[in-house]
């Protein structure tokens, strides 16, 4: 295939079957899409074909330190390489993998095999000096100019108007149908990736210079120059692993786009060139739990997939995806209570349960109808979309509030990865994990509400840490009215859901202190310093005694006072005062001492009713 000028041509990765073929001479180069599952079957087929010596993979090659981590027992993805520069921690970069992901399943065949594993990519250190914190990966390239998105091209030289799902057909179905009949020929396990080098090169060929980027160089996403720095050490490092292993021994799991960077003919003067002067800051990498919410979100590695839950089944479903999917739907459906009546409180024979209406006859259907869309619509295979159009027309009865709920727990999911204890972190970071499993408070990618009666001891040390890292800027929780919406002081509620980037917060957090308590002391300190208005310093010292920070309260007292003797504003007194009183309440139901702060209180009242 030379061009991508016809449906046939285009179509090929999904379509060739043949017999078995021999690997392409040199280095094996696998194309793929980062995180997708037909690609992660792909590679999966190739490396057993193959039987690399060496694996090289796109990530920062700082990572090749903690690369042993991913065959863990411990380690559960959805995970995420986090590099973050050692003197600013909040500038951080995330390479989120899941579980279907290409990258992490040719990681986990290697470490399983014993076969090395280098991560080739541009090092972490430039790419956060270079100012990518967040490894987004944007629509617009430097200066505002558009950037190519390969798959919408190939899917318009195909006919398809909708580049998701033509790759969705053409990618990620392959392996998807059941089991092949007895004595059929087995595919070419390199068959998909030859076909997508062949595309690429010839977008790469028609649409180089883009942005004024020479012939040569070969500047990845049509759009973006960085790229051709990246490209520029993939290639120094894939020679280096070509010189030791042997070409015929080495295989590259990295973005299609990529591939034809790498057999471009260039030489090791004209690479070092590009990467020489590179500004760099020191880093630090380890592994960090990762959510699919923030999977389906355009940012990290590859930027984002809209359907993490259904690519993740069509995966792990070893036939019949469908229908799986669909009785995992109407499961759901009926656990929730969405269809039907709510459910009595002591059912008996003569009232069956209301959720009884989702039946396997129900499933039956919702897969039938799948199955006709797909026909009628000339696809090979019932894809999202047209599974979810049965679902809602047959177990939601039409209905798009059931169907919400199927959405966010199967198609985007809840998944929240682990990550081993032993990973790096820095100490703010361990002991937070230590606190968390003695409190039994366990991180959830899910929002949830926890009350909590503040006269049990287990209670209580669960509120002062989810308010000692509201004061480090962790929000892993968020106070709300409770349900009764009394305004006693000995019940919280709390808003919860943990969320990827707060490992990063927990990291900056860290130039506070190497424990939770001594770190939300010393920030506590320093804000009192720094506080503007006595207001400011009264919501502090508040904070303070619901966090149970009694050895940084007299800080923020002496701030206080000085503040409150200095103010001569009626309206500044009158504002600081609710809090102070509040505060006192705090004191009795939390066993602290608050005399100091009754005292002061009572200070700005006299001077409130003077004025």
């Amino acid at each position: 295939m030379s061009v991508p000028g016809t449906g046939a041509a285009v179509a090929a990765p999904g379509g060739i079957e043949g017999a078995a073929g021999a690997a392409p001479p040199g280095p094996l180069l696998l194309g793929v899409r980062h995180h997708g599952p037909g690609s992660a079957r792909a590679v999966l087929a190739a490396l057993e074909a193959h039987r690399p010596a060496v694996l090289l993979v796109e990530g920062p090659p700082e990572a090749d330190a903690v690369a042993g981590l991913a065959a863990h027992r411990g380690m559960r993805p959805p995970v995420a390489l986090l590099a973050r520069a050692v003197d600013d921690p909040g500038r951080a970069a995330f390479w989120p993998m899941a579980g279907f992901s290409p990258e992490w399943v040719a990681l986990r065949w290697a470490l399983e095999r014993g076969v090395p594993v280098r991560f080739f990519d541009l090092p972490a250190a430039h790419t956060l000096a270079l100012g990518d914190e967040d490894g987004e990966e944007k629509e617009e390239g430097p200066a505002g100019e558009l950037r190519l998105d390969p798959l919408r091209v190939l899917a318009e030289a195909a006919g398809h108007g909708d580049p998701e799902r033509w790759w969705e057909d053409v990618v990620e179905h392959r392996g998807v149908p059941p089991a092949r009949t007895a004595g059929a020929r087995p595919a070419d396990p390199y068959a998909p990736f030859t076909a997508l080098a062949d595309a690429m090169t010839a977008l790469r060929e028609a649409h180089e210079g883009a942005c004024g980027t020479p012939s040569g160089t070969s500047s990845g996403g049509a759009g973006h120059r960085r790229d051709a720095v990246r490209e520029a050490h993939m290639r120094l490092r894939l020679r280096e692993a070509c010189g030791r292993f042997g070409g015929d021994r080495v295989a590259v799991v990295c973005g299609a786009w990529h591939v034809p960077a790498l057999t471009a003919r260039t030489t090791v003067t004209a690479d070092r060139r590009l990467l020489k002067g590179l500004p760099r800051v020191r880093t630090e990498i380890t592994w960090v739990p990762w959510t699919n919410e923030r999977l389906a979100r355009r940012s990290g590695y590859g930027a984002g997939i809209t359907s993490p839950g259904w690519y993740g089944h069509l995966f792990a479903a070893p036939d019949r995806p469908v229908e799986r999917w669909v009785t995992e739907a109407a499961r759901l459906l009926r656990e929730e209570g969405r269809i039907g009546a709510p459910a009595p409180s002591k059912p008996s024979a003569s009232s069956p349960s209301p959720v009884s209406s989702v039946s396997v006859a129900h499933v039956i259907e919702a897969v039938r109808l799948a199955d006709t869309l797909a026909a009628l619509r000339g696809r090979p295979l019932p894809g999202l979309a047209e599974t979810l159009d049965a679902v809602r027309a047959v177990l939601c009865e039409g209905s798009d509030v059931p169907l919400a709920l199927v959405h966010d727990r199967l198609v985007v999911g809840d998944e929240l990865g682990t990550v081993p204890p032993d990973a790096p972190a820095v100490p703010l970071q361990r002991d937070l994990a230590r606190l968390q499993r003695s409190l039994r408070l366990k991180p959830e990618a899910r929002e949830r509400e926890l009350d909590l009666d503040l006269r049990e001891e287990n209670a209580a040390a669960r509120s002062r840490l989810l308010h000692r890292l509201r004061l480090l800027g962790v929000d892993w929780g968020e106070p709300v009215r409770g349900r009764s919406g009394g305004t006693g002081t000995f019940r919280e509620t709390w808003r919860l859901r943990w969320r990827p980037e707060l490992s990063v917060r927990i990291a900056e957090a860290g130039v506070w202190g190497t424990t939770v308590a001594a770190a939300a002391g010393a920030r506590a300190e320093a804000l009192a310093r720094d506080a503007a208005s006595l207001a400011e310093t009264t919501e502090l010292a508040e904070r303070c005694l619901l966090a149970g920070l009694g050895k940084a309260l007299p800080a923020v007292m002496r701030a206080l006072a000085d503040r409150a003797a200095l103010d001569t504003d009626v309206g500044h007194l009158a504002r600081a005062l609710p809090a102070l009183v509040r505060s006192v309440r705090y004191g009795d139901v939390r066993g602290t001492d608050a005399a100091a702060l009754r005292e002061v209180a009572e200070g700005i009242a006299e001077r409130v009713c003077v004025g």
